[in-house]
């Protein structure tokens, strides 16, 4: 296995593999190892189906459903992210987002297989947590340091549903769920149980407010935040090919699917993995 980084702070492109083979114990630590150090893995012309999607998954944990866009059977626990070429709607997963923050236990990481890309456009955007602490001014670093955050499921729920359905996959995604408004307090930074290195842990989509604090009182505070956590000096941007998987990990990064393809189809089957729990990032 050859590893090249993307960029100088997140994500790396993994060669050599064939990932339709048995995967063995050496390559597993391998993988996890590249997972822990770059945060985000990109291995080209793998082509899986969808029990070697699954295999896969589990080098990293065990695959868990996602209520709000559970797949078909027999695979309950893959996602299929689809937008027809007619689709005029925003894109799933557009917006920078953590893969449902607002859970009690959320996915600690994902891994994504590219079954029909457009000839351009439908790129992912991921941005580095860990470096977005690492540049957090102190004032800001005093505020979040041991405290928590509450994450809501905005679009999941009633409260702060929006009007009008404006993303794709509307008959394949569930919707107005009252306890996806109840709220979820996670702590602000997590810690890494492998590399020890600390990142924030929040999103525009789903943090609403500070603990202790009002949602009017936290805005100013979130938006600085969101504002720097996704600077490009954090980020990378995948450009998609077919057979094309990508891993992440959920607890260090932020990613946001680029909605600029509108005349072509994509689709995108997803698993989403809970190897460690919130808890095992958290300061203990």
């Amino acid at each position: 296995m050859r590893i090249t980084p993307i960029t100088g702070t997140i994500g790396a492109e993994l060669s050599g593999l064939d990932l339709k083979q048995p995967i063995s114990e050496d390559l597993e630590q391998a993988l996890r190892a590249a997972l822990d150090t770059h945060l985000v893995l990109v291995i080209k012309d793998q082509f899986l189906d969808a029990a070697q999607h699954r295999l896969l998954s589990e080098v990293f944990g065990k695959p868990m459903v996602n209520p709000y866009a559970p797949g078909k059977a027999p695979h309950p626990e893959m996602t299929h992210v689809i937008k027809e070429a007619d689709d005029a709607a925003g894109v799933f997963g557009g917006g920078w987002h953590t893969d449902l923050s607002f859970f009690d236990q959320p996915p600690n990481g994902s891994v994504l297989c590219a079954l029909e890309v457009p000839p351009f456009g439908g790129d992912t955007l991921f941005s580095n947590q860990q470096a977005a602490w690492d540049g957090l001014a102190a004032p800001l670093r005093e505020i979040l340091n041991e405290r928590k955050l509450i994450h809501v499921g905005k679009p999941y729920g009633i409260k702060w549903a929006p009007p009008i359905e404006e993303q794709s996959m509307k008959g394949s995604s569930l919707r107005n769920d009252p306890d996806a408004d109840r709220e979820r307090f996670h702590p602000a930074v997590l810690t890494h149980p492998v590399t020890n290195r600390r990142a924030l842990y929040l999103n525009p989509t789903y943090t609403l407010r500070l603990e202790g604090m009002s949602e009017e009182e936290s805005r100013p505070i979130l938006d600085a935040l969101f504002q720097h956590t996704t600077q490009p000096e954090y980020c990378c941007r995948l450009r998609w090919s077919e057979g094309m998987v990508a891993i992440w990990d959920n607890f260090s990064t932020q990613h946001y699917a680029v909605n600029d393809y509108y005349g072509y189809r994509r689709e995108m089957r997803r698993t989403a993995f809970s190897g460690y729990s919130i808890s095992d990032y958290s300061p203990h």
